[in-house]
């Protein structure tokens, strides 16, 4: 079983209030805007760490971590990219992606909008995890975490940091 904590949209400021969340999950995935390396090499310093690359990111970024990231989990296959609309709404290049990888679970951010849907035409759970910094639209940082084991994702959980104007 892996415990999994989500984020996205860090936008170089990672809140304090995660550590702890970060502390009980055994990896923690990030998908995209993260804004400065700095970010992940400090989550890097207490967890394993997944992570692609935003519209918002440097070069330092980019070269560290990819558009698309698919691997397994368990027996859960994964497909993390930043900019991935939602059920119902994919760009054409992530839907032929998704038919062609199958995933069980797809992870974007981007809109900074928190949002858990099946889909049920590609049989997968999608997650946005909402953002967790203070630049944007969203009212409250979110995070999500879950638990992976063998093929059942479960255990799902919002975590609400606070207003998104509140540094912490």
């Amino acid at each position: 079983m892996k415990k999994i904590l989500l984020i996205s949209d860090t936008h170089s400021y990672l809140d304090p209030k995660l550590i702890k969340h970060i502390q009980e999950a055994d990896e923690v995935w990030h998908a995209g805007d993260i804004g400065t390396i700095d970010v992940c090499l400090e989550i890097e310093k207490l967890k394993p760490f997944k992570a692609v690359f935003g519209n918002i990111d440097d070069k330092d970024v980019r070269v560290t971590y990819p558009e698309n990231l698919f691997f397994d989990c368990e027996n859960v296959p994964v497909y993390i990219t930043h900019i991935g609309g939602y059920p119902g709404k994919y760009p054409a290049k992530i839907k032929t992606l998704l038919k062609e990888h199958k995933p069980k679970l797809f992870i974007c951010g981007h809109s900074h909008i928190l949002k858990v849907m099946y889909d049920k035409e590609l049989e997968l759970l999608f997650i946005n995890p909402g953002a967790c910094g203070v630049h944007g639209f969203h009212k409250v940082k979110t995070a999500v975490r879950f638990e992976i084991e063998g093929s059942d994702i479960k255990n799902l959980a919002v975590i609400e940091l606070g207003n998104r104007t509140s540094l912490n």
